[in-house]
């Protein structure tokens, strides 16, 4: 089972539509090498598919003609799952009564381990018309998923994210919603 996506979009498709045409996508790195990885051609790929299903088409033959420029940037970063505590744990407590008192011991064991670190996940997609460089779209889709679990897996991240960040499109501005 995957984790939840939260998902944020801004636009302004009430005052200007947005109307579907040709599109490059292109990551947004800061060596041109990074952009040719497996990992950035996995997100272009989910990217693309998303908004080809939204009506977009993609920029082949001649990209520098194409009407939009679909820039995305990936943030990926790990949320410490906390301190090392010890697995066992002894409490104590007492009581007085008009019946008498006690004293009680109790012994507590953590069968379960060191919880596991989370990985998080963010992509971020600007959408801007090519001619004038205006911004028509742009959105965030982010999940945190246990190191090692399969949602953490760059691959499924890529698909679940660029999903939920489509998810009916443009979607409302301004609005954080959670996809499951």
């Amino acid at each position: 089972m995957t984790p939840p996506v939260d998902v944020t979009r801004f636009h302004n498709a009430q005052v200007a539509p947005i109307v579907p045409g040709s599109v490059i996508i292109e990551a947004n790195v800061t060596d041109e090498g990074d952009s040719r990885t497996i990992e950035y051609a996995t997100y272009s790929a989910a990217i693309l598919r998303e908004l080809q299903r939204v009506g977009f088409t993609e920029a082949r033959d001649d990209a520098k003609n194409s009407q939009y420029v679909a820039r995305y940037t990936i943030d990926r970063a790990v949320l410490s799952a906390g301190g090392s505590r010890s697995p066992i744990s002894v409490g104590v407590g007492g009581s007085t009564g008009s019946y008498g008192s006690g004293v009680g011991l109790g012994i507590g064991i953590n069968l379960g381990g060191q919880p596991k670190d989370k990985i998080v996940t963010e992509l971020s997609v600007r959408i801007t018309k090519r001619a004038d460089g205006n911004v028509v779209w742009e959105g965030r889709a982010s999940v945190e998923a246990k190191q090692g679990s399969p949602a953490a897996q760059p691959g499924l991240a890529a698909a679940k994210l660029a999903e939920a960040l489509f998810k009916d499109f443009p979607g409302v501005s301004g609005a954080t919603i959670r996809v499951p």
